[in-house]
């Protein structure tokens, strides 16, 4: 049997399509599904083993970009998911699903409650930033999703994409646990250190992504579900690229985790 995955969609989510399909791509049965149908129907999670929130503008950004969708899911969904996240199952959270996941408290899940302790706020440039970045991932994680992954390239389309946490205790349980998945970096992989345009938002520690202790719940700013196929990226015609986006293969490790170990 194949990998079941939901895509949430619905509100303004507009990167529900490309999700599903890198998902599909790498062997999972992902469909789309509106928000209202799983409120409606929380079964529909538990016959799921993936659950995707992908990026957008989920209700215009209005208040804080992801907030509206945080409560919803917050205090329509929030029981189910508890339950989905107790039975081993894996979330992603992309771009607004990232944005989503911190701040209704899924992210990053230090004691297993819906506690809010980083945000993504606006960006040091103060404006919308649509341009390719450099991503390492931290050797130390324990996220599941980059698995084998060193570096890759992806972009970000944001306005509010700056991780800060809520005090230094937060940051240095972050590293000490190994919930650091992913950073900005330079083209030659050193760190970007807070310097625009390779950190493009003045990020904390130059962090793009983040898990949970577990590593099964993932949420990052870039957009893997954009880089699946080397003429995805804006140098194709340049570089000797491998036929394969590096992104498709963050997809491909929830699904074989997901194999290896339901």
């Amino acid at each position: 049997m194949k990998v079941r995955a939901i895509v949430l969609t619905g509100f303004g989510i507009n990167c529900d399509y490309e999700t599903q399909s890198a998902l599909n791509r790498v062997d999972a049965q992902a469909e789309r599904v509106h928000l209202n149908d799983i409120i409606e129907d929380t079964g529909l999670l538990e016959q799921n083993q993936i659950l995707a929130i992908p990026g957008g503008f989920s209700f215009g950004d209005d208040v804080a970009s992801g907030k509206i969708l945080a409560n919803r899911l917050r205090y329509k969904l929030g029981g189910p998911l508890k339950k989905f996240i107790a039975d081993g199952k894996l979330i992603i959270g992309i771009c607004n699903g990232f944005q989503v996941m911190v701040k209704m408290g899924i992210l990053p899940l230090s004691n297993g409650e819906f506690v809010q302790e980083v945000t993504l706020t606006n960006n040091d440039s103060a404006r919308f930033e649509n341009r390719w970045v450099c991503l390492k991932t931290d050797p130390e994680t324990k996220c599941v999703w980059t698995k084998g992954i060193d570096r890759l390239d992806l972009p970000v389309r944001h306005g509010e994409g700056k991780f800060i946490p809520r005090d230094d205790a937060v940051i240095e349980r972050l590293r000490a646990n190994g919930q650091v998945a992913l950073r900005y970096c330079t083209e030659n992989g050193s760190p970007a250190n807070g310097a625009f345009p390779a950190n493009p938002n003045g990020a904390v520690d130059d962090i793009a992504g983040i898990c949970d202790p577990s590593g099964r719940i993932f949420g990052l700013m870039p957009h893997p579900e954009a880089h699946v196929d080397r003429t995805n990226h804006p140098c194709w015609t340049r570089l000797d690229l491998p036929e394969e986006g590096p992104g498709l293969q963050v997809f491909r490790n929830a699904v074989e985790y997901v194999k290896g170990n339901l």
